[in-house]
This record gives structure tokens, sequence and C-alpha cells, in this order.
């Protein structure tokens, strides 16, 4: 049975929730196929170690440890060799990382040394026969398309969010291996890593959120959006590009094409009209709810449930509404 690698990615001595989701999709391939063994690449600074316990509870049977000073913060050229050799020595059929900021940046490296076949912001991935098939949004998201991988190895790339993490009884065997040569001597240095708030969530990691547009008509009023994000208590703050563009929120809020690709259990966008740039970062939601005064706006397309109404009034009702909800549930 073929085995898989799960690239686990780690912020600030933490393991982000695309880290856990690559490890359960690299489960579900290998259960799928008859049961491969799944192998987890813990990498990161003195003391990652201790998190990689919680790799097993998601679906990792081995978890590779490789600590180094210099894996402090993200270090694409040490870790992208570090993750080809691993691949190449252990004959993985495949490895999954995560389409995120860093995973688009790393997955790519890997699959450059390795001369290797890389579908990235997928969807949905399985083992059929010997084929890596996976799927992935296309134009602009407007259609998916099923990708079938033939050559060892594939490289494939998670969709943040795509995923439904699973977690089960499983103790993982923690293996301690050596970063390739010396991953201080690289020419890319990641200097600084800037965190944004700690008091709201990633988009990445939130299975909420609620997103602004020009709707909202100025940056002052986007507190509604902030609002009701802070009412479901599990939110997250998005905005399209125009708002980001205009200086309304920080570009690391923007979601779209171009911006952050998000798939939340809920999406709720705030007077967004829905350009397709947009529709591309996040039609993949699970389900998405709508608020617009224009009937005709092209979001309602993709809504899974729309409210036509000003976002000045509907927004607070439903603010008041989602506290008095959890209250009760309480």
């Amino acid at each position: 049975m073929p085995n898989l690698l799960a690239f686990v990615e780690v912020r600030a001595g933490a393991i982000r929730k695309a880290g856990f989701e690559a490890v359960t999709a690299a489960r579900a391939c290998a259960d799928a196929a008859g049961g491969g063994e799944v192998h987890a690449l813990l990498v990161g600074a003195p003391g990652i170690a201790a998190k990689a316990d919680s790799l097993g509870e998601h679906g990792a049977d081995i978890v590779i440890v490789v600590e180094h000073p210099a894996f402090e913060r993200y270090n694409p050229e040490a870790t992208a060799a570090l993750a080809a050799g691993r691949i190449k020595t252990a004959g993985y059929r495949a490895a999954v990382f995560s389409s995120t900021a860093q995973g688009r940046d790393l997955a790519p490296r890997v699959a450059a040394i390795l001369d290797a076949a890389i579908v990235t912001d997928v969807t949905a991935a399985a083992i059929e026969q010997d084929d890596i098939v996976v799927t992935h949004p296309v134009d602009t998201g407007k259609l998916i398309a099923t990708w079938v991988i033939s050559g060892s190895p594939a490289i494939v790339a998670m969709r943040p969010g795509a995923v439904l993490l699973a977690p089960q009884a499983r103790t993982a065997r923690i293996e301690q291996a050596q970063p390739v040569g010396d991953p201080s001597a690289v020419r890319v240095v990641t200097t600084e890593l800037r965190v944004g708030d700690s008091a709201t969530m990633d988009l990445g990691d939130a299975p909420v959120i609620v997103s602004g547009g020009r709707g909202l008509k100025s940056a002052e009023n986007f507190r509604l959006v902030e609002d009701l994000a802070a009412a479901f208590g599990n939110a997250a703050v998005g905005a399209t590009r125009a708002v980001t563009d205009d200086g309304w929120r920080p570009h690391s809020d923007q979601i779209g094409q171009t911006g952050r690709l998000v798939s939340p259990d809920l999406y709720v966008a705030v007077g967004i009209s829905g350009a397709i740039q947009h529709l591309a970062g996040m039609r993949t939601s699970k389900t998405i709810v709508a608020i617009n005064k224009d009937r005709e706006a092209p979001i309602f397309k993709v809504a899974d449930y729309g409210i036509v109404g000003d976002v000045f009034d509907v927004v607070p009702a439903l603010t008041a509404a989602v506290r008095a909800a959890r209250a009760a549930s309480a």
C-alpha cells in the first residue's frame, strides 16, 4: 500500500489548523487506498517535538520531527530541501501540503527540486488504483476540474478549510531527523513574523467568516461586521479587494482571487456584490449567507441563503439574534 507524507505547517511555535488538515487529507487517501501509512513532517525550532502527539490524533502513523533554531520562522530553502529529500528517500506516492501563503511558496519549490507534478488549491483528493485524483477550482471558481496525477511522487496542496478534521484514537511513533545541510546558511531569510490582532481569528482557521464590501459605505461602518463576528464568538473578519484598496481594512483581510482562499463552515457576505474575483476566493464555503439591498447582485447566485435588505438594518438585527441564540444555549 502506498505511503503518504503530510507537511505540517507551523507558525509561532504552534501547529496551524491547515497542518492538521494536511494530515487528515493524507489519512483519508491512505485509508481509501487500503491502509498505507501517513508520515507527518514537523519542522520547527527546538521544542516543537512537544506538539507531535497531536498529529497522531489526526491520523499520522509516524511523525518526523526536525528541530533547529533556523526553523523558528519559515525557512523556504532549507525546508524545501528537507521535504524534497525525505520524499525522494522514502519513496512516498504523494506529499500533501497546504495551499496557504506559506504552502503556495513551499510546495512548488519541492516540486521543482523533485521534477514532480503539482496541483495547488485542491478541494478533494483520493487514490484510485495507482493514480492521485484531485479536484481543483478553475475559471475563478465557476468550474471544478478533476485532475489525474499518474507520475510519482505527486505534490498536492489542499485549500484551507476544504478538509473536515477527523480526530481519531491513534498514537503516532515519533522519529527525530536532521536537517539537510546547515539551515542557517541559506540565501533567503525570514527576518520578522507579524501576527495580526490576537483578538480576532485567522481567516484560514476560522469556522465562520463575516466579510464586508463597499455596501458598508465607509471604514467606520465596518464595526457592523466586527460586531457580528464577535457575536458568533468563533468568526474572523474578511473584506473584498475594493475595500482593502480603499484602505478600509488591511490587505491581509482580503478574500478573493488575489487574496486569501477560504472554505469556512459559514461565510456571511455583508454589502458584497459578488464580483467574480471575490467569488473565486470563497465560493467553496460550506454555507454562504448574503446580505445586499440589490436583489440582482451576483452574490445571490452562489448564496445558500439571501437577505435582500439594507445592511444597516439587517446586520444589527442579525447580530442581536446571534447573541440571543448563544446566550440561550449557554
